[in-house]
C-alpha cells in the first residue's frame, strides 16, 4: 500500500455506508488518495478503539471525514476518541440519497471540492517525514 505514504498530515476517513452516497463517500476518499492529497486511515480501527488507528486520529493530523448523509456515522466515530476534523456531507453538497448515481463526473467533482476546501489547512511535507498511517503499509 505504497499511496498511504503521501498526503502529507491528511488523513481521510469516509462512512462506506449501504447508500449510493456511502459509496460515493468512499470512492472520494480513494481518490483523495490515490492522488495523493490524503493519507488513508480505518474508520472502523477507530471505532474498534484499536490503538493505532486511535494515535492517528488523534495525532498532529488534519482528519478529513466525509459522510453521506446526515446520520453522520463517519462524524460520530472521531468524535467518540475527541479527534478534531474537517467534515463534509455530500447531502449538503447537493447529492440526494437514494437518487445520485455513482459515477466518475459525481466522485471527481465532489473530489475536487473537498480538496479545495481542505487546502490550506496543511503544509506539505515529505512522506519520509512520517511514522506511517497505521495501515500496516508503510
Amino acid at each position: 500500500m505504497a499511496e498511504c505514504c503521501g498526503g502529507g498530515n491528511r488523513l481521510v476517513y469516509a462512512c462506506s455506508g449501504g447508500a449510493d452516497v456511502g459509496e460515493i463517500a468512499d470512492r472520494v476518499a480513494r481518490k483523495l488518495v490515490k492522488t495523493g492529497f490524503a493519507r488513508p486511515s480505518c474508520l472502523a480501527g477507530v471505532g474498534g478503539h484499536v490503538p493505532g488507528f486511535v494515535a492517528s486520529a488523534t495525532g498532529d493530523v488534519v482528519n478529513i471525514v466525509i459522510d453521506g448523509c446526515s446520520v453522520a456515522c463517519a462524524l460520530k466515530t472521531l468524535e467518540q476518541v475527541g479527534a478534531d476534523m474537517t467534515h463534509f456531507v455530500l447531502t449538503d453538497m447537493g447529492l440526494k440519497k437514494g437518487r445520485t448515481p455513482v459515477e466518475d463526473a459525481v466522485i471527481d467533482r465532489i473530489a475536487e471540492t473537498i480538496r479545495i476546501k481542505s487546502s490550506g489547512r496543511v503544509e506539505e511535507s515529505p512522506a519520509s517525514t512520517h511514522d506511517g498511517c497505521a495501515c500496516g503499509g508503510c
